[in-house]
């Protein structure tokens, strides 16, 4: 049988699959219409303002979603600068409240004066100016010139925080309803024929993927790690082919993150599926891990191909694949087409960052005895689940066994751990960096408690919504999703497990104290080959414990298996020793030896 062929065909099937994905970014033009409006705006109010301003526009055809967006920011603007000169409080009505507050203390009751005129608009600007102005009352001033710094203070939150909110769109509807307008908006021939091209794109790329893995000779030979040429391909030692696809995993990360509504095209294909699963139109997180499922999935038949010398492997990549799978893809979805809560059962907090937020919290809580039962089982896994996992088998129980995060790394990322950096700066800045996000993690859902358990917003002068945001956009969506996975190609598979991922660290603190799970090590049998070190995902130097003989008990360690599997003398071997021994080796506890780990 020709298996070089069979690869080639593989390679075009895949690349014809694959760039019909591409090419469908931009393939669907746009209309507004009234009908899209009302389907998409609950508020009425809100919804007419959009037909009023957007009167022009209305039927008329965009080409590309750029352009369609662009009008569409236009007339966001358009609407909320109207309803601030018409419901704020302008320079004329502040000086009339000046000259009421003249002499004394301000005064609220005196303050109402100047909003006397008994209409709809006047209300809302008293009701507004209490809720945000409500902390003068009372108060003295030196002058008139610090009152009016108060006032305009005033006038700012409420154009802020009440105008927009209330009677315009803030910044999170209108993200929210660039999206939505622009996946009802849209007409073509994607839109026309969701089924069909879900089956080109998808069928053809795992269809090619398949045929170009499975005749691979790097992976029908001899089981195990082969070193024929691997740090002289372009794809997986940081060349051009490396670099090119990095490159579209961030470009593709930032989107989906940050500026979804330029991807309806990609998300309207995977309707039916989501039509099937859930009863429901698919959003773009559906997208992602429908992908992010087919990913694993694919790349997993090649993981368990290329190590089926190791049972450890096989199992490890066959649970990974299975809790993608059922877990965190078909169950939460099944869960809401039964209405009840979207619940990742093996998803732990502080992974799980959102997972104290108070929409969430509320909403296990409304779903009476199930939500009850999904909280106490997210609390549980935090504070028993994971002690007692880790005590018995280490941190490899969960990030190398049932882990998302891990699943993607292992398979899909598999091509790419020989590009962990193993230098002693990179392990110093990893012990930073994630204990670091650790307690950021820590100290934003105690903020976020706070709020939730008292109804204030700021905790020792800082607001827990920044927090939750900064954490959210910079940890949960960039580092873990930007960097954590485009930067595959370029760093490794476990960038984000290794430098950012706060469960990571609580699993590690614990494994590394008090764990029965350890690597030990034949000295006498290393050979120095230099493999287990060259294909350790997390950057330890395996070696240099192998020569030495010594137990490998570090917090980073996954229990991922590789280095024992392509060790060619079986130096290595995953244990779980009941004995207290857990520091033999001075060297991990600081010995003046330890920074002189030869790299």
């Amino acid at each position: 049988m020709n298996y070089k062929l069979i690869q080639n065909i593989g390679l075009v099937v895949f690349l014809i699959g694959f760039g019909t994905f591409v090419m469908s970014f931009g393939s669907e033009s746009y209309k507004l219409t009234e009908d899209t409006i009302d389907d998409q705006v609950e508020n009425s109010a809100k919804s007419g303002l959009i037909k009023s301003f957007g009167e022009k526009e209305l039927g008329e055809v965009y080409h590309h979603s750029f352009s369609y967006n662009l009008m569409l920011d236009g007339l966001f603007t358009e609407i909320n600068k109207y309803q601030l000169e018409r419901f704020g409080i302008n320079d004329q009505k502040i000086d009339q409240i000046l000259a009421i507050n003249k002499v004394g203390a301000f005064s609220l009751e005196k303050t109402q004066l100047a909003f006397k005129t008994k209409d709809a608009i006047t209300s809302f600007q008293w009701e507004a100016f209490q809720s945000f102005g409500g902390w003068l009352d009372g108060r003295t001033f030196e002058n008139e010139n610090e009152m009016r710094k108060s006032l305009l203070i005033v006038q700012d939150n409420m154009a802020k925080y009440g105008i927009v909110n209330q009677k315009g769109f803030n910044e999170y509807e209108i993200k929210d309803l660039k999206y939505s307008l622009t996946k009802g908006s849209s007409f073509g021939w994607v839109s026309q024929n969701k089924g069909l091209s879900l089956m080109l794109v998808y069928g053809l790329t795992l269809l090619g993927a398949l045929l170009y893995i499975l005749p691979n000779k790097k992976i029908l030979g001899p089981p195990g790690i082969k070193n024929d040429g691997t740090f002289h391909s372009k794809t997986q030692n940081v060349g051009w082919i490396g670099i090119l696809l990095g490159s579209f995993l961030i470009l593709f990360y930032i989107v989906l993150y940050f500026y979804p509504e330029y991807m309806t095209s990609w998300i309207l294909m995977v309707d039916p599926v989501s039509q099937w699963l859930k009863g429901d139109d698919a959003g773009r997180f559906f997208l992602y891990g429908f992908i992010y499922t087919l990913a694993i999935l694919v790349m997993g038949v090649r993981m368990m191909i290329k190590y089926r010398h190791s049972r450890y492997q096989l199992w490890r990549t066959a649970s990974v694949m299975f809790f993608q799978l059922a877990f965190a893809f078909l169950i939460p979805e099944i869960l809401i087409r039964l209405n009840q809560p979207y619940f990742d059962f093996k998803n732990i907090w502080p992974l799980d960052y959102d997972f104290f937020f108070d929409n969430e919290l509320n909403t296990l809580i409304n779903h009476g005895g199930i939500g009850w039962f999904m909280l106490g089982w997210g609390i549980g896994l935090t504070l028993i689940g994971v002690p007692v996992m880790v005590y018995f088998f280490g941190k490899r129980w969960y990030c190398s066994w049932v882990c998302g995060c891990g699943g993607l790394a292992e398979t899909a990322g598999d091509p790419f751990r020989q590009l962990s950096d193993k230098s002693l700066k990179a392990w110093k800045f990893e012990r930073v960096s994630i204990h670091g996000v650790l307690v950021f993690a820590i100290v934003m859902t105690m903020a976020v408690l706070y709020t939730y358990w008292t109804g204030e917003s700021e905790v020792l002068g800082v607001s827990s919504y920044q927090l939750r945001s900064i954490y959210g956009g910079w940890i949960g969506a960039g580092f873990a999703g930007v960097v954590g996975t485009g930067f595959y190609p370029l760093m490794g598979n476990r960038v984000w497990c290794r430098f950012g991922c706060p469960l990571a660290a609580y699993l590690g603190l614990v494994q590394r104290f008090k764990s029965r799970f350890r690597i030990t090590t034949n000295g006498g049998q290393c050979i120095s080959c230099g493999n287990c070190s060259t294909y350790c995902e997390m950057g330890i130097d395996v070696r240099w414990y192998a020569q030495r003989g010594e137990n490998i008990v570090r917090s980073s360690c996954v229990g991922c298996g590789v280095c024992s599997a392509v060790c060619p003398r079986g130096v290595l071997n995953l244990e779980n020793r009941a004995d207290d021994n857990r520091f033999e080796s001075a060297g991990l506890i600081g010995n003046n030896s330890f920074p002189e780990i030869k790299k």
